[in-house]
């Protein structure tokens, strides 16, 4: 038998079989159909399909065996499954990790339903022994849930006085999945709350969780952001003065839709080679590849909502902007230097608060894929030291 991953009528991905020896499309059957949580991989191992699902995020892994109840894996909680490998038999070996713990390769025995940890798994010098990860959901202007994945040291308490860095993406069907990175200690060791949004756009919730969040769509990727902040301060996790939000790429281009529309809300930006022209993107070198996500100019109603969002379009002269750091590669052919440049001059000249606007270039760097070590380090210093003097962080 023949097993592939359909989407096509099934925005949340569904398994067909197709008999031997013919596999054709005429006679495949549906075996596995997605609930709640899109299927995002599968694994055939002998009678055994093992099934990982995009469950918002997370991700969850089940057993499905022909006439047996499913099994569920046990996983990390809050956590992403890579790769899936056979192993013996009907055994299998996957990939996890989560917020707080680093990848780990780990086998899974459906005689027994033990899972145990292999040889094989990485190491950090950052202990996050000491954080939780808590999930919530805001509620965004056309009443979506929203999930957020909150980082935070246990005890924190929630008086509206934590410095908090919440990042988003939302775009391109791509996944905000848990993943480790010891970055994120230096900002929880000095009290930060850290929040990663799972935003439509991406593919959390499957192909229709893209399509709501692309083309003439696109706003609703940054109300949901907007919803994140406003539940942020309003659980008080935080307050505007404390609150910091980080994107890059279509992340960069979320940054500035968040700080011209609602500026009020952050008190510190931070973004990474991002699209802030989006009336000429598409003239860019590489911005044709761009149209299928954003929408063109030459048509009516996408002309209509590009401009509606347009970064730099919707500075206005004399508002209170927040501190802001664009941060730009010189050799950057994915998304042109022009953007963050022009985005730095229109706010420097607009803003009335009194509060930096800066850009960051790099000439040693491009889009940040393979970019060296020592720059890398360079960059994470320059933005931490960024936030903790706009935050006030000691």
């Amino acid at each position: 038998t023949l097993y592939l991953l359909s989407r096509k009528d099934a925005p949340m991905g569904q398994l067909l079989a197709l008999p031997a020896p013919a596999f054709s499309l005429d006679k495949a059957k549906a075996v596995v159909t997605a609930g709640r949580s899109s299927i995002d991989g599968f694994l055939a191992a002998g009678p055994i399909l093992y099934v990982r699902y995009m469950a918002g995020g997370p991700s969850r892994l089940l057993a499905k065996e022909a006439g047996k109840p499913d099994r569920m894996v046990a996983v990390g909680e809050i956590s992403s499954v890579g790769q899936l490998v056979r192993g013996k038999g009907s055994q299998l070996l996957f990939e996890n990790e989560s917020y707080v713990e680093p990848s780990a390769w780990y086998t899974y025995d459906p005689a027994s339903g033990a899972v145990k940890r292999t040889a094989m798994f990485t190491t950090s010098p950052a202990s996050f022994s000491d954080v939780e990860v808590v999930r919530q959901f805001a509620i965004s202007k056309d009443n979506t849930r929203v999930p957020m994945n909150i980082l935070r040291r246990k005890g924190t308490r929630l008086d509206g006085n934590s410095p908090t860095l919440l990042y988003g993406y939302g775009g391109y069907g791509i996944n905000e999945s848990p993943a480790f990175s010891a970055r994120r200690r230096v900002w929880l060791d000095h009290g930060g709350v850290w929040v990663t949004a799972n935003l439509r756009g991406g593919s959390e919730f499957g192909d229709s969780w893209h399509e709501q969040g692309r083309l003439i769509k696109k706003q609703n990727v940054f109300d949901d952001f907007i919803a994140c902040a406003e539940y942020l301060i309003k659980a008080k996790y935080t307050s505007p003065e404390k609150l910091a939000i980080e994107g890059g790429s279509n992340g960069g281009l979320l940054m500035g839709a968040a700080l011209t529309q609602r500026p009020e809300l952050f008190r510190a930006v931070v973004s990474h080679v991002g699209i802030y022209d989006m009336l000429r993107v598409e003239t860019f070198p590489n911005g044709a590849f761009n149209v299928t996500e954003f929408g063109t100019v030459k048509e009516t109603e996408q002309f209509k909502a590009l401009y509606a969002y347009s970064p730099y379009h919707h500075v206005k002269d004399g508002t209170d902007y927040p501190a802001v750091l664009f941060l730009t590669g010189d050799n950057d052919g994915r998304v042109d230097p022009m953007n963050s440049r022009k985005m730095t001059a229109r706010l420097q000249a607009a803003t009335h608060s009194g509060r930096p606007i800066f850009l960051r270039t790099s000439s040693g760097s491009g889009h940040g894929i393979g970019t060296a070590l020592n720059e890398r380090i360079e960059q994470d210093a320059d933005v931490f030291a960024f936030l903790f003097d706009q935050l006030g962080i000691k």
